[in-house]
């Protein structure tokens, strides 16, 4: 299903396990941890988790997107709780090779609107 918004890219509400690595400017690894996405666009995911996430992180991803594992790059924008206690961060693609833009737009093909 896809989401109508404001925004440039459409979001799709996708439900899908991520592990994820956030490290600091230094490179340094300062938190590790899973979740899953609650939306995904071409840009970026919203990820839903237990705990908070720092902005401005940079940030690993492991998606299982449809039959893919792929690792995404990106950067943590925002991270703020939800009525169920749990944290929404959302996060920026940055630096998108072209095999996991065509494994992204593959998947979104699945469910643009025809």
């Amino acid at each position: 299903m896809v989401e109508k918004n404001k925004r440039v890219n459409d979001r799709i509400s996708s439900k899908n396990l991520i592990s994820y690595v956030c490290t600091n400017k230094s490179n340094e690894i300062v938190e590790t941890g899973m979740g899953r996405t609650l939306n995904v666009s071409e840009t970026g995911i919203m990820l839903e988790t237990h705990n908070q996430i720092d902005n401005n992180l940079d940030i690993l991803l492991s998606i299982g997107l449809e039959d893919n594992l792929i690792d995404i790059k990106g950067k943590t924008v925002y991270s703020k709780p939800d009525k169920k206690g749990l944290y929404n961060t959302g996060i920026q693609f940055i630096g998108l090779d072209e095999k996991v833009k065509l494994q992204l737009f593959k998947f979104f093909k699945n469910f643009k609107p025809s």
